[in-house]
């Protein structure tokens, strides 16, 4: 490897973080998609589901869906005809805008998000949230959320 003596290289202290770090995001979802998987569900179709299930009238611009859920519009376009033939989602056209559509959760969709959270939950608590101590759950929140705030304000910059 080529060294440019301007480059702040991690210092080991800071690549144990960040491998963990890295280690921990893939294994975490990796497993958080097992345990989808008896339900017929990727992590994605789980997303979407949520934030349908959350929105006023369960429904939602694409346009906002695919912000919401850091997809393209044409990747979550692909999504929702997979979750419409799975009965799940249904799009319906935007009266104020005829180029604008919304994806709408469907009964189906409502209930299998009913049945599938409590299993979510639990995987969750299981594999990340009892493993910490209320005290370093919060202190884990308030040294991610600087990360989030500034990944957020760049989002739109890339």
């Amino acid at each position: 490897m080529t060294t440019d003596s301007d480059t702040p290289w991690l210092t080991d202290q800071e690549q144990r973080a960040w491998r963990t770090h890295l280690d921990v995001s893939r294994l975490l979802m990796h497993q958080l998609e097992r345990d989808l998987q008896p339900f017929g569900l990727t992590n994605n179709d789980y997303e979407i589901l949520v934030n349908l299930s959350e929105a006023k009238d369960h429904r939602l611009r694409m346009s906002d869906l695919a912000a919401a859920t850091l997809q393209s519009k044409s990747r979550l376009s692909h999504q929702i005809t997979r979750m419409e033939n799975a009965g799940l989602v249904r799009r319906e056209s935007c009266e104020s805008d005829r180029r604008g559509l919304y994806a709408v959760l469907t009964e189906e969709g409502w209930d299998t998000m009913r049945r599938v959270a409590p299993h979510h939950v639990a995987s969750v608590r299981k594999h990340f949230i009892d493993l910490f101590t209320p005290e370093a759950l919060a202190s884990l929140r308030a040294s991610l959320t600087p990360v989030a705030e500034h990944l957020r304000k760049h989002r739109g910059s890339l």
